[in-house]
Formats: structure tokens, C-alpha cells, sequence
């Protein structure tokens, strides 16, 4: 099953500097565990303590998945992940 992922700057270290990766799984977590066994340390960077950041957007095929089944959200072949920082700030 290929998964493409798209990677935010920010977490192209640890992909090489790849825009997208491609990952397998039949859950956003088990796509993260394949993910961190190709790029070790980017699943830190998404999950902690068996949920998304909180400071993490991820979209299914331009869903939030946080409105679906956050990362328990089923996934299949041809799926497309993008991965998108929160942005903060403004002028106060």
C-alpha cells in the first residue's frame, strides 16, 4: 500500500530534505511507525503520548483528520497525507 506524505519544511531534516515521502499503513499510526522507520525521529515530532500534537495539522486527502478519527483514522492505498505546522502570531 503506498501512502504519498507530503513533508512541511521544518520537518525536512529529517526526510532528507524530501517535499514527500512515500509510507504504508492501514491507520495514520501505522503510517507514522513505518514513516519513523525510514526517517527516525519524525514520528516525535507528530505524536506524543499516542495522540497528534497539538501544534500538528494533518489532513487525509484535504481532511482534517482530527475530524474524522484523529490518528486512529483508517487509510488506504492512494491516500494522501499532508502535514502542516500550526502557524500562530499576529500583530497585537
Amino acid at each position: 500500500m503506498a501512502i504519498e506524505v507530503r513533508i512541511p519544511t521544518i520537518l525536512r531534516t529529517y526526510t532528507d530534505g524530501a517535499k514527500a515521502v512515500e509510507g504504508s499503513g492501514d491507520t495514520l499510526a501505522a503510517l507514522f511507525t513505518d514513516l519513523e522507520s525510514r526517517h527516525a525521529g519524525i514520528q516525535a515530532r507528530l505524536v506524543e503520548e499516542g495522540q497528534l500534537r497539538r501544534f500538528v495539522n494533518v489532513y487525509l486527502n484535504d481532511e482534517d483528520v482530527r475530524f474524522l478519527d484523529g490518528i486512529t483514522t483508517k487509510l488506504t492505498d492512494g491516500d494522501s497525507i499532508t502535514i502542516l505546522p500550526a502557524v500562530a502570531g499576529g500583530m497585537a
